[in-house]
Order: structure tokens, then sequence, then C-alpha cells
């Protein structure tokens, strides 16, 4: 008899167990199966990324759910398409400002998948990096349950930048090539380095034509120590090859010189 009521005792926590991380297991993620969104951008242009959402209701306690879309780009106009099962569009809307929320993806609408399309201008750089490179939020879509929790779907960023920042950038790049350059033959660039670094400084600190000019200086003297690298080693084999030379040319004199003088007679 205890042994029954401690059996049944243990089905009822397990049972209460399973309800609990039911409710507590967050819906399974909605699939992005589409996005065209720009790696870069100038600061300043109008540039536009669309996202598809497919798999709408993987919970199927959740044939309903909002949609939502946040975005630092300025001047934002937004674009939202419903499409059915067979690929053709069933509704559009088009919400205003950087951000939006409350747009309603129902299963019962025939809603099978979502075109989110973004389209702004891009904003001014607050604060440059140069590795990693900075980067702006050019889009980010959620999904929620109205009065209820959200989950982010997916979030996509975008380098932005100036005329001047990428020109410093360019430079930078091909200041790290010859370094690397420079070291995988063998050379040290010192002082090709501490320019790289200090171009980088002065990139982050804003000051690109400085950061272009440090950089500058640091690719010559990478090229400049990778020049004198093989120019050491080319002094080093020609003097090798004049001591190789010389200690053929003595061994046969010698080995000349301890040949006796010929017998005329035979």
């Amino acid at each position: 008899m205890t042994r029954t009521n401690s059996n049944r005792s243990s089905r009822v926590v397990l049972a209460t167990l399973v309800v609990l991380l039911a409710a507590t297991v967050p819906a399974a993620a909605v699939s992005v199966t589409g996005e065209d969104v720009p790696e870069e951008a100038q600061v300043g242009t109008q540039v536009s990324a669309t996202v598809t959402l497919d798999e709408l209701y993987q919970n199927p306690e959740s044939e309903r759910w909002q949609l939502s879309g946040s975005t630092e780009l300025t001047d934002v106009s937004w674009t939202v398409v419903f499409y059915d099962q067979t690929g053709s569009q069933v509704d559009l809307v088009e919400p205003t400002g950087q951000s939006f929320a409350g747009v309603d993806i129902a299963a019962e609408t025939g809603t099978a998948e979502v075109e989110v399309r973004v389209t702004g201008t891009v904003p001014e750089v607050a604060s440059y990096s140069y590795d990693p490179a900075q980067e702006f939020q050019l889009m980010e879509v959620t999904r929620g349950q109205q009065g209820g929790a959200s989950n982010t779907v997916d979030s996509w960023t975008t380098h932005h930048y100036t005329e001047r920042s990428a020109a410093a950038r360019e430079a930078i790049d091909e200041a790290g090539g010859a370094i690397e350059t420079a070291r995988s033959n063998g050379a040290t660039p010192s002082d090709a380095q501490a320019n790289y670094e200090d171009a980088v400084a002065a990139y982050e600190d804003g000051s690109f034509d400085v950061a272009t000019n440090l950089a500058n200086r640091a690719t010559e003297q990478a090229n400049q120590a990778q020049q004198s690298r093989q120019t050491r080693q080319l002094i080093i084999y020609a003097v090798a090859g004049l001591l190789v030379l010389g200690l053929l040319v003595g061994g046969v004199v010698y080995w000349r010189s301890q040949q006796g003088p010929e017998d005329p007679l035979g």
C-alpha cells in the first residue's frame, strides 16, 4: 500500500514537472529562409534590406503572434508582405518610423511566409573602431505574443563608413598586409609596426588624414625592412659562394702542386 502511494506520488510529481517545463520552454524559433542585407554602406546614402520569414507556426499553440521590427536607419519606410502557401500575396502593411510593433501573423488568414523590407538613410558613425569595424543595427525582427513575452527572430548589422574613414581603413589594411609579408620573409619591421598601431589609434580617434599618413609610412617601412632582409640574404649567399669557389680553386691548386713533374720520356 505504501509502495502504491509512493508510485502515485512520483507520477504526480513527474506530470507536474512536464507541465512546468512545457510552460517554460520557449516557442520554436521562426526560420529566416532568405536575406538580402548589405555588408557595408556609406553614411548618408539610402539602403534597403529584405528578409523572408518561414515556418511561422512551429508551435501548435502559437498560430497567432505579433511581428515587431526596429532599425537605426533614419527616414525609414517598412514594407511587410504576406504570402500564402502557393506564394501568392495575401496582404501588405507599411509601418512607419524606426520601429513598429503589433503586426498580426495568423494561420487563419492563410499566411505561410512573410517578407520584411526596410529602406532608409545610413546614420552617422558615433564611434569608430578598426577591429572589429564599427557597425549599426540595420534591422531586428521580433516575435511576440500580445501582452506576453517576445523573442528576437534575428538581427542584422552593417559596417558604415565615410569616404575619409574608408580611405584610412584601406591604407591601414595595406600596411598590415605589408608587415605580415615582411615578417613571413624573415624581416623584423618594428618601426612599421609602431606606426601601424599609431595609425589604428588615429583612425579610432577619427583623425583619418593622420591615420592614412601613418599607415602609408608603415607600408614603406615594412617594404624597406623586407628589401633590407633580402639584400642581406643576397650578400650572405654571395660571400658563401665566393668562399666555396675559393676553396674549390685552392683545392685544385693544392692538388696540382702535389703532383710530381711529368717524365717526358714516360
